[in-house]
């Protein structure tokens, strides 16, 4: 039966609720299983799993068994808490009763009750919020503030004045603050090769691979294509983000772009300008913006939409 547009809304909520709770796809040397992935396999449903971005995958993993499977629903969401328990307990970030009840009350916009989602021991055996003393105060220090922004404005501003040579050190720095602010788990250290710089960062369950360059050319075909190997030499999950401050040539872009399937997107120095100055008092964080560009990716074949398109259509 063809799902309302009322639910249709409530799945599209429910699964951005629960796209922290497990990865996507399950992380190399990991318990397959503690994955949306691996749930749909395990329960037979892996015909519903689409792969691709996390969240739309999610998305249309729901619906397609609120609509086709739906005795199935309550078993998935159960199978999704109880391994996210494990998962989040893991990584130091627990699922907490506010999380628990607040998929509760999205649940029934479905027309669920999850009888053991309800139960009052297991909602008394989770940490809360307040337990975790985790504060108004605290939660608005950890919020992306206007100051914080301009702060960073001016420190990319400052790098333009250095000599090449300082100059790749300190936009090293400078990205890994600009991950740090934005939540973004940059994980090891940048390892720099003249002014290119290595790393990786994690948004939504997915690694990201980067590459970045500060040099007064714009990045062309060939350095686009030996990044693409990197990634295609990687798991066959991974992507990629390729930031150039000085931009790419219209005619490599277009170039890399003709009949090759890709898994990387691109960031120049003014989208770096517009995610921390704005647009007409419109903002958007980096998280936004790379999930933005991933799906515009996804839907035009276009890797490197603008952030000032972005905050132009949304």
């Amino acid at each position: 039966m063809a799902l309302s547009l009322l639910e249709i809304k409530a799945i599209q909520e429910i699964a951005k609720h629960l796209c922290s709770f497990l990865p996507g796809q399950p992380h190399p040397f990991a318990d397959e299983r503690i994955s949306f992935a691996g749930i749909a396999y395990e329960l037979g449903l892996q015909h519903f799993w689409q792969g691709g971005s996390k969240l739309p995958a999610i998305t249309t993993f729901l619906e397609n068994i609120l609509e086709k499977k739906r005795d199935f629903f309550c078993s998935v969401i159960l199978e999704i808490v109880k391994r996210g328990i494990k998962y989040r307990g893991s990584k130091g970030d627990p699922i907490t009763r506010e999380d628990i009840k607040r998929l509760n009350e999205l649940i029934l916009k479905v027309r669920f009750k999850i009888p053991e989602l309800w139960d009052e021991n297991f909602l008394n055996s989770l940490p809360s919020l307040s337990q975790q003393g985790i504060s108004d105060e605290r939660q608005e220090e950890d919020k992306i503030t206007q100051e914080k922004r301009k702060k960073l404005s001016a420190e990319l501003l400052e790098i333009e004045k250095l000599s090449s040579k300082e100059r790749g050190f300190a936009f090293e720095h400078f990205l890994n603050k600009l991950f740090e602010v934005f939540n973004l788990r940059p994980r090891a250290s940048f390892r720099l090769k003249g002014e290119q710089i290595d790393g990786s960062l994690e948004l939504d369950g997915e690694t990201y691979l980067i590459e970045a360059k500060w040099e007064s050319k714009q990045v062309g075909q060939h350095e686009l294509l030996s990044f693409y190997g990197k990634i295609a030499g990687k798991a066959t999950w991974s992507r990629g983000i390729f930031i150039s401050y000085s931009g790419f040539t219209k005619e490599g872009l277009t170039a890399f772009s003709k009949g090759r399937p890709t898994n990387l997107i691109t960031f120049t120095g003014q989208d770096l300008y517009f995610i921390l100055e704005g647009y007409e008092g419109t903002y958007l964080n980096l998280d936004e913006a790379i999930r933005l560009k991933v799906r515009y990716a996804a839907e035009t074949g276009d890797i490197s939409v603008s952030v000032y398109d972005l905050l132009i259509k949304n």
